[in-house]
């Protein structure tokens, strides 16, 4: 008698509390462990950087050059022979852009140079003589007191110097950590993948179809990415050959590799681009590479994104500028490059993860591995040991 009124009488306590409030503490309370979750995940890879970037860099190169390792397969090459051209290829193109940009920089930075102190003689006469009309010793002392403040900070660039040597070797050691990463994911992709998923039990279907559904989110930004951050770059560089502005080539590159941060990313690049073309050319060939540019970003947005990225990474501006924002704050220039697809990648995953299974007799054929493909013979061995367990 004395449980049955217990139960009574939490029961009474219970209806008390209005559905809506246990509804709201139900959700309160699982957000507050999946924020701390995330939280402890963040700070770990904080102090993984060292392996965190390299990995993640070497995922994407590896839907970057997924295609090109299963032409090779379905032409009869075995994984490997095939993982070793592709990478093989990539370093060449790497280096052959690096060593042409490294050219062009060498022989046309003097002429910027040059044509930065014709510029700036300029300016400099133009405030004098302009509507400004600022003296000469005026002039000279902001010059005077700029030349003071690098003498005052030359012990503080000397350790900028040690820390950038130090940064080089990071940067280094990173890149032979990526390279090794990217040689096992092309290789062993789909031997990695079912192994991961070997051991999921009754959760193996569901966790594989949304790896599929990341894994074709993810190529699909990538490629679209990369094609629209090239039509991008060589737009901007045919402008800028036609206004003779010197370093194109690094430009290009810088444009390039600004692109794969929406939106903030062409804003950096491109003013980097119009503040060079200022210093060489000055004020309209600067007003005139701005506008040109302005009206590219404007196709690149509502023409070449929609048709090339497609329905996959489809995210609205506002999702891509918090993404970049809160990206950013956490992990600085990495995490605002990866926020994007990253959101992207979870927008795909939780509708295929809640799904119900696919019967059987419904299912459609299976589609390709996330990576890499693997040779007959694996797959045989594969196969024999889920039959035998």
């Amino acid at each position: 008698m004395n449980v049955e009124r217990k139960d009574d009488a939490e029961t009474a306590r219970t209806r008390q509390v209005p559905p809506s409030l246990v509804l709201a503490a139900g959700w309160a309370w699982r957000l507050l462990v999946l924020a701390a979750v995330l939280y402890v995940l963040v700070r770990i890879a904080s102090r993984l950087t060292f392996v965190v970037i390299p990995f993640v860099v070497a995922l994407l190169l590896c839907a970057l050059l997924h295609p090109v390792i299963a032409r090779l397969s379905r032409w009869g090459m075995r994984p490997l022979a095939a993982t070793w051209i592709t990478m093989l290829l990539s370093l060449v193109v790497l280096g052959g852009v690096g060593f042409y940009v490294g050219v062009q920089a060498n022989a046309q930075f003097p002429r910027l140079a040059a044509e930065v102190q014709q510029t700036g003689r300029q300016v400099q006469d133009w405030l004098v003589h302009g509507p400004l009309h600022l003296k000469t010793s005026q002039l000279q002392r902001y010059v005077d007191e700029g030349v003071k403040y690098l003498e005052e900070r030359r012990g503080q660039l000397a350790g900028t110097a040690v820390e950038a040597g130090r940064l080089t070797v990071e940067i280094l050691a990173g890149f032979v950590l990526m390279l090794f990463v990217l040689f096992f994911l092309l290789k062993d992709g789909g031997r990695i993948w079912r192994w991961m998923i070997g051991g999921l039990g009754p959760y193996r279907a569901r966790v594989d179809r949304a790896g599929r559904a990341a894994w074709r989110t993810l190529s699909q930004y990538v490629h679209g990415t990369v094609v629209v951050a090239a039509i991008h770059a060589i737009t901007m560089a045919i402008v800028l050959t036609v206004l003779g502005v010197p370093l194109v080539a690094p430009l290009a590159v810088i444009i390039f590799l600004g692109s794969f941060i929406p939106i903030v990313g062409i804003l950096v690049s491109g003013a980097l681009a119009v503040a060079v073309t200022l210093s060489a050319k000055g004020i309209w060939a600067a007003l005139i590479f701005l506008g040109l540019l302005l009206v590219e970003q404007q196709i690149e947005g509502h023409l070449l994104q929609p048709l090339v990225v497609g329905r996959w990474v489809r995210l609205h501006p506002l999702a891509i500028i918090m993404a970049i924002s809160v990206g950013g704050v956490l992990a600085g220039i990495p995490g605002a490059a990866l926020a994007v697809p990253l959101v992207a990648v979870v927008y795909r995953v939780i509708p295929a993860l809640r799904a119900d299974p696919v019967p059987a007799a419904a299912a459609p054929a299976p589609a390709d591995p996330p990576q890499a493909d693997d040779s007959s013979d694996d797959r045989r061995r594969d196969e024999e040991g889920e039959t035998g367990a």
